[in-house]
């Protein structure tokens, strides 16, 4: 009788240890979802590094040293582009110098600009041989967050996925002059992952008069006026109006489009709402050589955008690691309200 006295206190204490440690882990549980959910984070958007790969490589190393430094508040960097100048041999082994140096720290996705295509950079052709050479398929498909390719074994279509904010995130990355084929393959992409929020990263798209680039407009440096825009069917190119209307408008989960390229004053925003009724916040940043006050290339500005799904904002500020400078005028540092994000 004693025994049995003994064997049901032992297991009353047990049912009381177990149901403790049920209770203990489920409020871990809920703590761990709500912080999930509550907790801002950062993109880093890297525009035209062009220069720097030509003549200024400390700077471009100076952004991605910055950027582990800070690795903790940032969730992914998105480099829009324009790697190279020239594309030579020496940029582009600059280039990755700079670029290796966040491997296995933050992750990080990138785009060929025109620079980056044909011969001298001059986008005459969809010559990307030294794009795949430095930035290979082989590498960067084994990385954290790579989702996909448009061509295996290519890099310059590419998609990526991460969660932070409590939301899933879809990253594509779209080559300069997107064409037909690659804007229906993005489709497909988005198709595919319905419930993500989806990030549509390119080179060419907006433009400094705060409107998508277009033909019609007559705005410059249109991706039909390089050489990869003679090309016709399905490898026919698309400015960002086309964009808008054959692949951004189309979906109800894209909400931003970031690009470069363009000069005057190397910035652009746009909200547009999509036929689905979602907004989309489309943004242009360059500080190359030629943008209006540039030095040194750039002087090593990038853009932080702050995502905080809890108070619905998408708050932008322009920031150089090489200077310790903040830019504030009103096109530089803004905050995009009431963003629905759920």
């Amino acid at each position: 009788m004693k025994r049995n006295i003994k064997q049901q206190s032992f297991f009353n204490e047990l049912k009381k240890w177990v149901i403790s440690a049920i209770f203990i882990i489920l409020a871990l549980l809920v703590l761990s979802s709500c912080a999930d959910r509550a907790k801002p984070f950062n993109l880093v958007l890297l525009p035209d590094t062009q220069v720097y790969s030509r003549l200024y490589p400390e700077i471009f190393r100076s952004q991605t040293e910055w950027i582990v430094q800070n690795a903790d508040s940032i969730a992914f960097v998105l480099q829009q582009g324009d790697i190279t100048d020239r594309n030579s041999e020496e940029e582009w082994q600059n280039a990755v110098a700079a670029f290796s140096v966040m491997d296995g720290k933050v992750p990080y996705t990138f785009v060929p600009g025109n620079h980056d295509l044909g011969p001298g950079g001059s986008a005459s052709n969809r010559d990307a041989e030294l794009f795949n050479k430095y930035l290979p398929y082989d590498r960067y498909s084994k990385m954290a967050h790579f989702g996909g390719a448009f061509e295996p074994g290519k890099m310059e279509n590419t998609y990526h996925t991460f969660r932070a904010g409590g939301l899933d995130w879809l990253i594509l990355s779209l080559e300069f002059g997107t064409r037909d084929k690659i804007l229906r393959w993005a489709g497909e992409v988005i198709e595919a992952h319905p419930k993500h929020k989806v990030i549509i990263n390119t080179h060419d798209y907006m433009y400094s008069d705060d409107t998508r680039m277009s033909i019609d407009r007559d705005h410059s440096w249109i991706p039909q006026r390089y050489g990869v825009g003679e090309d016709t069917g399905d490898e026919s190119v698309n400015d960002g109006e086309m964009m808008w209307e054959k692949l951004v408008s189309r979906y109800p989960n894209v909400l931003l489009v970031f690009s470069g390229h363009v000069l005057h004053s190397g910035t652009g925003q746009l909200v547009s709402t999509g036929i689905h009724g979602n907004d989309v916040y489309q943004m242009l940043a360059n500080y190359q050589s030629g943008v209006e006050g540039s030095e040194n290339g750039g002087n090593g500005f990038l853009r932080i955008v702050t995502i905080d799904p809890e108070n619905k904002t998408i708050s932008v500020k322009t920031y150089s690691p090489y200077i310790n400078e903040y830019k504030t005028e009103p096109d530089q540092q803004f905050v995009f309200e009431n963003v629905q994000l759920h």
